[in-house]
């Protein structure tokens, strides 16, 4: 089997899809679904480009949470998937069919739910939260043309509170996953998976103890 040369538009190989919730000037929520999304530590990293309501939030407000969707929340994810909350819709959201929608949680049909260290909401179906404030903020492409620099950007946020359902916890201890029932929502080329295969093989990594990774 050979390899072949390509220049891929996009470079999204598969990855959580998160569902950002931040508060607009006249403190309503906002809701964005994205996938360019990591974490390292207590740390996240999410990517977002510049012209995003939710930038415009997270750069006044410094707080944001994440939200998990599971597998089973695919209608909820497209309802929201080609909307902003950007009243004057960027060009180039318009032309791939993006439309202003004031209200995000009415139309995916979500319900919002307090947080306790930060002012954005929970999104009550998703099965992990994370309540985080913002510790700093990256422009992507400043090598590229002057009209490309920062139009996307990376921001680093510091996990504050994390809140699963229940059914998700492994037994036996205080502050783990059970990564047999996390059924994670993935994006791979704008296309949604789950993971209902189950596992792949016993994990040598796996062997280490989660602990050893606390900062």
């Amino acid at each position: 089997m050979g390899h072949s040369v390509i220049s891929p538009a996009i470079f999204y190989w598969g990855t959580p899809v998160v569902l950002v919730t931040t508060v607009n000037e006249d403190g309503t929520p906002n809701i964005a679904p994205i996938s360019s999304a990591w974490w390292l530590g207590n740390r996240a990293v999410i990517g977002l480009g510049r012209s995003s309501q939710t930038i415009a939030n997270i750069i006044r407000t410094r707080q944001c949470v994440l939200n998990l969707p599971s597998d089973d929340m695919v209608q909820c994810v497209n309802a929201l998937a080609r909307t902003t909350g950007t009243k004057d819709v960027p060009a180039s959201k318009a032309q791939r069919g993006y439309r202003y929608e004031k209200d995000k949680f009415g139309i995916a049909r979500l319900t919002p739910e307090s947080s306790h260290l930060v002012q954005p909401p929970r999104i009550k179906e998703c099965p992990v939260h994370m309540e985080a404030e913002v510790v700093d903020i990256h422009k992507l492409f400043k090598d590229g043309p002057v009209e490309l620099q920062g139009c996307v950007m990376a921001i680093e946020v510091k996990i504050l509170r994390t809140y699963v359902m229940d059914e998700l916890r492994l037994a036996g201890y205080a502050n783990r996953i059970d990564p047999d029932k996390w059924k994670p929502m993935i994006m791979s080329f704008q296309n949604l998976y789950g993971m209902k295969d189950g596992k792949l093989a016993e994990s040598t990594l796996a062997k280490i103890d989660e602990e050893s990774y606390r900062v």
